[in-house]
């Protein structure tokens, strides 16, 4: 249960920044729809920021866990500290997690009217 919530808040987290990063880039990315850019252009730009800093948590934590599992190995009975189907799984749930809290603001951004952000100023 408390990963789960841990999860939750987690992507709960990433929602909020990349939500607010398309706020803040209204005018940017009504520019791009009004010359022309597709939603799938916009969409990726935003899902690409969004990711970028999952994926290089994602690599350092990894790095963390092998290092800490050597640490730990005398503490654990019966377990291996360095399971990669475990550290695979983790890693691809956390992925597609962030993947899916960057997809919802990743589509408002795309249903943007570029008229309107750009009267708005």
């Amino acid at each position: 249960m408390f990963a789960l919530s841990a999860l939750l808040l987690a992507a709960l987290g990433i929602y909020g920044v990349v939500a607010y990063s398309v706020v803040l880039r209204r005018r940017e990315i009504g520019i791009r729809l009004a010359l022309g850019a597709g939603v799938r252009e916009v969409r990726g730009l935003v899902l690409s920021q969004g990711l970028r800093p999952v994926v290089v948590g994602l690599a350092v934590g990894l790095t963390v866990a092998l290092a800490a599992g050597r640490l730990i190995r005398g503490v654990l009975f019966g377990v291996s500290p360095n399971d990669p189907a475990t550290l695979a799984g983790v890693a691809v749930c956390l992925g597609l997690v962030a993947a899916l809290g960057c997809l919802l603001p990743a589509r408002g951004a795309t249903r943007l009217d570029p008229m309107r952000v750009l009267r708005e100023e």
